[in-house]
C-alpha cells in the first residue's frame, strides 16, 4: 500500500450552537487505501466529511490536499482536487438515464453549450467497462436498485477524476450479496490508486474490507491504526469508551409455559402454513432473505394485515387478530423495521412518543390525563432505556438513531406486553446502542416476556436467541437451537434459501 498522503486534516474544530462537534481532530488519507472511519452517532464523522468536502466551514484548523493548504475549502475546490462524497441520500437524477447521470455533469462542467449525447454515452460505457460492471446505460435511474444507484454515483465520481471517494454509511440499505459486490468494486478502485473512505460501525465490514481504521468518539480522534492492530474487543472499547458484555443467551426455557402459538396461518402470496410456538422468556429468531415473508408474517401477527386462515393462541386461548387494536388488547407489541416512517412521530417530543401507545393508562377522574404520573413514567422509561437527552420535551427527530430506537422500544414496553416482535431491532444504530438493546432484550426475557427477533444480522440472532427459524418463499424451511448453530451454518442455510 502506498503511504503517499492525499488529504490531511489538522486540528479541525467545529461548534454548532454551543456544542463542540469536533475538538481538534487530525485525520489522514493515503493513496491506494480503503480507510474506515467509525464512531458512534454524534461522534463527529459526518461533520469532518462535510468540512473536507467544503460543505461546512471549520472554526479553526486546516485541510491539506497535496501541497495546497485550505482554512476554508469550497465545494468546487474539493471536487477540483479529486474529492468526491457519496451520501446515503444519493444525488442522482431519477428521470435521467444511467449514461446521463454518469457523464452529463462532466460535460456541463466544461461549459459546453451543445451537449454531445453520443459522447456522453460513450464515456459512460467506458467507465462501466473499466470497472467490469453490469449497468444498462440506457436504463432510467429511478428503476435501479439502491446498490446500482450507488455504482452510478461511483462511476460519476471517477469520470470527474476522483482521487478520493468518501462513502457515508454505504451499506445501510444493501443486502449481504450487494455489500460484497460493492466492496469488490472498491478493491478494484484501490488497485487503480484511489483512496476509499467509508463510514461504518459494522464489525464484519470493518474487519472484512478496511486496510486502516480511524475511530472517533465525542468529537475526538481516539485511535487511527492499520486494521491488524484491532480486534473485536478493542474495537468496541474504542468506539464506546466502555467494556461491552458478551451477549450469549442462556436462559432456560420451560417448553410447557407457552405464551403464544400460531397453527397453519396463511396469507395469500405472502406466507403459507406457518406454525410455531413461543414460551415465557424465550427469544425466538426469524431470518430469511428479502422476500422470504418474514416481515409480512410479523405484520399479520400484529394486525397490520389480515391472517386469512389458520389459528392464533395467546396463553392457550384462541384469539382473533383483525387489527392492531386486537393485537394490543392481547398484549402483543411490535417494534417495526423502519422507526422513522412506521414507529415514531418525528416532529413530536420524546415524551409524546414514549406515551403514544399507552396514554389511556393515565386517564383518571373526570376523564382527564394525570400529567404528573405521565411525567414520572417518562422519566423512569428514559432512565431504564438509557435514553440520553437534556429534556423529554425535545423533538424525537433531534436524537441519534440509537436513542430513537430505545424510545421506540420503551413506547411498546410501556403497554406491559407479554409478547413483543422486534423487526430489525438494531438496524442503523451504533455499537454502544446495539449493546444497550441486547441488554434490554435479555431483561425482557428474564421478566418472562416472549420476544421474537426478525433480523438478517446473523451474530445478533445466534447470540440473543434460544431458537432460530429460517424462512423462504413464505414458509419455514429450517429451525435450529442456537447452542448448536454457528454463523457459517446459518449463512449456508440462507445461501441455499
Amino acid at each position: 500500500m502506498d503511504n503517499t498522503m492525499i488529504i490531511e486534516a489538522k486540528n479541525i474544530k467545529k461548534t454548532f450552537g454551543g456544542v463542540q462537534a469536533l475538538k481538534g481532530v487530525d485525520f489522514k488519507i493515503r493513496t491506494g487505501e480503503i480507510h474506515c472511519l467509525a464512531g458512534e452517532n454524534g461522534s463527529g464523522k459526518s461533520t469532518l466529511i462535510k468540512i473536507i468536502s467544503g460543505e461546512y466551514t471549520p472554526d479553526s484548523g486546516e485541510i491539506i490536499i497535496g501541497e495546497k493548504k485550505y482554512n476554508n475549502i469550497k465545494p468546487r475546490e474539493a471536487i477540483h482536487n479529486g474529492v468526491q462524497v457519496i451520501y446515503q441520500d444519493f444525488s442522482v437524477f431519477p428521470n435521467l438515464t444511467v449514461a446521463e447521470n454518469i457523464a452529463a455533469s462532466h460535460e456541463l462542467a466544461q461549459n459546453k453549450k451543445i451537449v454531445n449525447w453520443k459522447k456522453i454515452k460513450g464515456l459512460a460505457v467506458q467507465i462501466i467497462e473499466k470497472l467490469n460492471l453490469h449497468l444498462d446505460v440506457d436504463a432510467y435511474v429511478e428503476n435501479l436498485s439502491i446498490a446500482d444507484k450507488q455504482l452510478v454515483e461511483i462511476c460519476r465520481a471517477l469520470i470527474q477524476d476522483a482521487k478520493v471517494i468518501i462513502m457515508d454509511e454505504p451499506t445501510t440499505a444493501l443486502t449481504k450479496k450487494e455489500v460484497t459486490a460493492l466492496f469488490k468494486v472498491t478493491s478494484e478502485l484501490k488497485k487503480q490508486g484511489l483512496a476509499i473512505v467509508f463510514v461504518s460501525h459494522k464489525t464484519e465490514e470493518v474487519f472484512g474490507f478496511a486496510d486502516r481504521l480511524t475511530i472517533f468518539r465525542s468529537g475526538k480522534n481516539v485511535v487511527s491504526e492499520e486494521i491488524a492492530f484491532f480486534n473485536r474487543m478493542n474495537f468496541s472499547q474504542y468506539m464506546t469508551g466502555r467494556e461491552l458484555k458478551d451477549h450469549s443467551f442462556d436462559i432456560e426455557i420451560n417448553p410447557e409455559n407457552i405464551l403464544f402459538e400460531v397453527k397453519n396461518i396463511s396469507r395469500n402470496k405472502e406466507f403459507e402454513n406457518i406454525s410455531f410456538s413461543l414460551c415465557e422468556g424465550e427469544v425466538l429468531g426469524i431470518t430469511g432473505l428479502l422476500g422470504s415473508g418474514r416481515t409480512k408474517l410479523a405484520n399479520a401477527i400484529f394486525g397490520l394485515s389480515k391472517i386469512e386462515s389458520g389459528e392464533v393462541y395467546v396463553q392457550g386461548k384462541k384469539v382473533e387478530i383483525h387489527c392492531v387494536r386486537d393485537a394490543i388488547k392481547n398484549n402483543i407489541a411490535y417494534v417495526p423495521s423502519d422507526r422513522l416512517t412506521e414507529g415514531l412521530f418525528l416532529p413530536r417530543s420524546i415524551e409524546n412518543n414514549l406515551m403514544a401507545a399507552s396514554l389511556g393508562q393515565y386517564i383518571g377522574k373526570l376523564n382527564m390525563i394525570n400529567w404528573r404520573d405521565v411525567s414520572q413514567k417518562v422519566k423512569s422509561l428514559m432512565a431504564s432505556m438509557n435514553v440520553v437527552a437534556p429534556s423529554a420535551k425535545l423533538p424525537i427527530q433531534a436524537l441519534s438513531g440509537g436513542n430513537q430506537q430505545r424510545v421506540l422500544i420503551g413506547k411498546w414496553l410501556n403497554i406491559n406486553p407479554d409478547i413483543i416482535i422486534m423487526n430489525g431491532p438494531t438496524v442503523g444504530v451504533d455499537i454502544g446502542s446495539k449493546d444497550d438493546i441486547y441488554t434490554i432484550i435479555s431483561d425482557m426475557a428474564q421478566k418472562g416476556i416472549g420476544v421474537i427477533i426478525i433480523s438478517d444480522d446473523l451474530p445478533e440472532l445466534i447470540h440473543n436467541c434460544n431458537r432460530i427459524m429460517v424462512m423462504k418463499n413464505g414458509r419455514i424451511i429450517h429451525e435450529y437451537q442456537s447452542e448448536d448453530l454457528s454463523e457459517q451454518m446459518l449463512s449456508e442455510t440462507l445461501g441455499e434459501a
